[in-house]
């Protein structure tokens, strides 16, 4: 196992100090959130998907550690252009290699954060409130008009 210091390389420290696509997507499409609840780290992943189904875009947005923060970045910028068959192949291990340092199982964890809630966040669609015309709340079910 590597020593500490080597979790601090250079390039993971580039992407900490100076993350990829960090904050809110407006036109997201997907997104997800995850937490570690070994150390609290947070990520949340944002992706519009274009017509053909591909990653136009990919944000993060969260709080944590080193590791956690410069994965996500790591990850985000990795996936533009890819499709959703990609990203799911995309294994857990492909995600360790791809941040480079040795990590130990609490540490991996850490680093898997994104991985885990980008994978996720391709099964969740942001639903378009823009569609529902109605004023008032939904409850489902059919309306006064279509009782007959």
């Amino acid at each position: 196992m590597a020593n500490e210091q080597d979790i601090y390389e250079e390039h993971v420290l580039d992407h900490y100090e100076d993350p990829y696509h960090r904050g809110v997507l407006e036109n997201a499409t997907h997104e997800d959130e995850g937490k570690n609840p070994l150390c609290g780290d947070v990520i949340q992943v944002t992706l519009r998907l274009d017509d053909e189904g591909r990653v136009a875009e990919a944000w993060f947005d969260g709080e944590g550690c080193v590791i956690s923060q410069a994965a996500a970045s790591m990850l985000i910028e990795k996936i533009e252009g890819k499709t959703p068959e990609e990203i799911r192949d995309f294994s857990a291990n492909e995600m360790l290699e791809l941040f480079g340092p040795k990590l130990t199982p609490n540490r991996q964890k850490c680093c898997l954060l994104s991985w885990r809630v980008l994978q996720s966040a391709l099964h969740s669609p942001i639903e378009d409130d823009d569609e529902d015309d109605s004023d008032g709340p939904s409850f489902g079910g059919p309306s006064l008009g279509e009782e007959s």
